[in-house]
């Protein structure tokens, strides 16, 4: 079992806690819904019914995200519009968190069980991004899947050669599907990997995600952005996280775009879990408080020594405690 971390990643999801303070609700005037999407201090939420209205969560609380669970009350309906409030967060089963520059946890969405990391050839693909999201989805214990967008810009030797290079990836268990969103390639494969579960795409801007999510929901508007020509990065084209539910089952949320996710406050015992291969060696080590980088004794480096543990993967982990 993973050590209780105590440094700014460990979050606990289990515990319900309120909004904040509210005007008193008799229990039975309470309705359940799900979070589809979260504009700050507005929520839109869906009830039992499949019915959606716009709720606020009470200032002074903690945040409520996309995918949250809620109880509501219903303020005012009329003119086919109808206004609530949130009363209560439930308990939640996940959190995915994002650190933010000054060390602060910002939820991005709730309730996951399946965390799509989407790559592309364009923007450039690096796998010390990758591994930040694996860090990530080790952390909160949300099943990583590794989806590998734009397949069709790639010759079939720039394929090949992209396999290879992502193959240690697919040795150590994690699961890739690798499409087109332009020519639906693949897309079978990534609706039975959503099917019956709640995941979120993530991935630098650009890479693709809005664009799966308009081919799995056809009728969707999900707004699309192009590559910047002048810096190759991705625009923002997706400007706030909503849930969608896909039709053969299961729901997505898809989240804004960041270039690059970057850990803050990560202590290297937690960076070391999120390197799974590394685990059966960490009890090995000499030191309690080994970092893996220079230690006589350590576990983690005798095993790369053997040819147990990868020297890219290690040099990953590396760069990430020197400048997360």
């Amino acid at each position: 079992m993973r050590p209780k971390s105590t440094d700014s990643w460990h979050t606990p999801t289990k515990r319900a806690k309120r909004p904040g303070k509210a005007a008193p609700d008799t229990r039975q005037s309470l309705q359940e819904g799900l979070v589809v999407a979260s504009f700050g201090a507005r929520l839109e939420v869906e009830d039992a019914a499949g019915g959606r209205l716009q709720c606020n969560a009470v200032r002074g609380g903690e945040p409520v995200v996309c995918g949250d669970r809620v109880r509501f009350a219903l303020l005012r309906s009329g003119a086919g519009k109808r206004v609530g409030a949130v009363r209560e967060l439930l308990p939640r089963r996940s959190l995915l968190c994002r650190p933010s520059p000054d060390g602060a946890l910002r939820p991005m969405a709730a309730n996951l069980d399946r965390m799509l990391i989407v790559l592309a050839p364009a923007p450039a693909l690096y796998e010390g991004i990758i591994d930040r999201y694996l860090i990530a989805a080790e952390h909160f214990g949300i099943p990583p899947v590794l989806v590998v967008n734009k397949v069709d810009l790639l010759a079939a030797e720039q394929h090949r050669a992209l396999r290879e290079r992502l193959a240690p990836y697919a040795a150590l268990g994690y699961d890739l599907v690798w499409a087109s969103a332009k020519r639906e390639d693949g897309l079978d494969a990534l609706r039975a990997t959503l099917r019956g579960h709640t995941s979120v795409f993530v991935g630098q801007s650009g890479v693709g995600k809005s664009s799966l999510v308009g081919q799995l929901l056809p009728e969707t508007d999900v707004r699309v952005g192009a590559i910047s020509e002048a810096t190759g990065q991705g625009r923002h084209t997706t400007t706030t996280a909503r849930l969608y539910h896909l039709p053969e089952g299961g729901d997505v949320i898809d989240s804004p775009g960041v270039r690059e996710f970057s850990l803050w406050n990560i202590a290297p015992r937690e960076a070391a879990q999120g390197f799974i291969e590394f685990r059966p060696y960490l009890a090995q080590c000499r030191f309690n408080d080994c970092t893996h980088t220079h230690e006589p004794g350590c576990g983690v480096i005798a095993a790369a020594e053997r040819g147990e543990i990868t020297p890219r993967r290690l040099a990953s982990y590396r760069q990430i405690i020197e400048q997360p």
